[in-house]
């Protein structure tokens, strides 16, 4: 049996005859075997190792000018965009052109780095010839002699300075060189005031007090964006959600948003049989009960609420919270429940009788 693709001649069982065996059918000839590299390499770029042709090198040239060009114009139209045209109704973006400056400044800059990136890889694969380059490889070690002569000029170094025989010098300079190695961190203190025991707290403590100082039970709470005081009749129908503040904050409070984004609390009317253990049922008014907006896992608006389940949801990381057992985590990374607010009911109004028990969103080093 013979391969009609063989010319080396009549292949062979291993071992027939007695003679050195034979090419086995479907196995690769000698020459083949021993070639390690292709005969043509693809990869490498046109002209590699040798003159390009000119004719093709300048049509080339046009082209990756071209596209050059190209990127100079797309960052052009972007800085004329952002200087010109996105800033129009309100801000250097335009709040209302949003979406508009979101295309036209990510297209214009999609175009620059598009257009400079093939022009770059044009040039380098069709006007750079590629040929070898030979890196000799040398030990890397220092030769005996070398290592000697730099024990000793490093020994005799030492010896001259008197580093090793003055030890009262030597403590003296290391004691020197220490603060300058702490000297960064207190660069540290420039980054921003200490927040000392303001995480602690929210304004609604500070709301509690002050009314409570003129006779009342609590500071009433007010709805987001409003500012009108909430009545427990307001917000009698099971399954809503809405959310509040404390009344006066924007007015009395010494950094109102600061203190506002600590603040924010949202409202959940609930079913008062399907309240759990976790909940404290002493600070809740028919069923309505509240928790500390801030997500505790990384201080995102748990803002979604699903009626069916009673389930609050973080958008940001999918933290799950079940509102009718004090908010415990129940899905997601967050490490903590939502602090309850502690409410209340005076002349009709829903108000809050005390400040968070424990600090409200992520936690923090300090704490503890």
């Amino acid at each position: 049996m013979t391969d009609n693709n063989d010319t080396t001649g009549p292949e062979r069982e291993p071992g027939e005859g007695g003679a050195t065996p034979g090419r086995v059918l479907g196995t690769p000839s000698p020459a083949a075997e021993k070639q390690l590299l292709a005969s043509q390499d693809i990869s490498a770029p046109a002209g590699a190792g040798g003159e390009l042709d000119e004719k093709s090198a300048k049509r080339a040239e046009r082209v990756v000018a071209l596209f050059f060009l190209a990127a100079f114009a797309g960052s052009v139209a972007f800085i004329a965009y952002y200087i010109g045209w996105s800033g129009r109704d309100g801000g250097m973006h335009g709040i209302h052109r949003a979406r508009e400056s979101n295309y036209w400044l990510g297209g214009m800059m999609a175009l620059s780095f598009l257009a400079l990136a093939i022009g770059i890889t044009i040039w380098v694969r069709r006007l750079m010839t590629s040929k070898p380059i030979v890196q000799e490889r040398h030990e890397m070690a220092a030769d005996p002699a070398t290592r000697q002569a730099f024990t000793q000029a490093f020994l005799e170094g030492a010896e001259d300075s008197g580093i090793t025989k003055r030890p009262l010098l030597r403590r003296t300079l290391l004691l020197a060189a220490a603060p300058l190695g702490l000297a960064p961190l207190v660069l540290l203190r420039d980054l921003g005031p200490l927040p000392e025991k303001r995480l602690r707290h929210t304004y609604w403590g500070e709301a509690v007090k002050a009314a409570k100082a003129e006779g009342k039970k609590g500071v009433r709470l007010v709805v987001d964006g409003t500012n009108k005081p909430l009545k427990v009749s307001d917000f009698a129908s099971p399954g809503g959600m809405i959310t509040v503040l404390p009344e006066g904050i924007e007015e009395h409070a010494h950094h109102p948003l600061n203190e506002i984004a600590k603040a924010v609390t949202i409202l959940i009317n609930l079913p008062e049989d399907q309240l759990k253990g976790g909940t404290e049922k002493n600070w809740t008014v028919n069923g309505i009960v509240a928790y500390s907006k801030i997500c505790t896992h990384v201080g995102c608006p748990a803002a979604l609420y699903e009626q069916t389940t009673h389930h609050i949801l973080c958008p940001c990381h999918q933290s799950t919270f079940d509102a009718t057992d004090g908010a415990k985590v129940i899905f997601g990374p967050a490490a903590r429940s939502l602090p309850q607010l502690p409410l209340g009911e005076e002349n009709g109004y829903l108000i809050a009788t005390g400040d968070f028990p424990e600090p409200i969103g992520p936690s923090f080093w300090e704490r503890g």
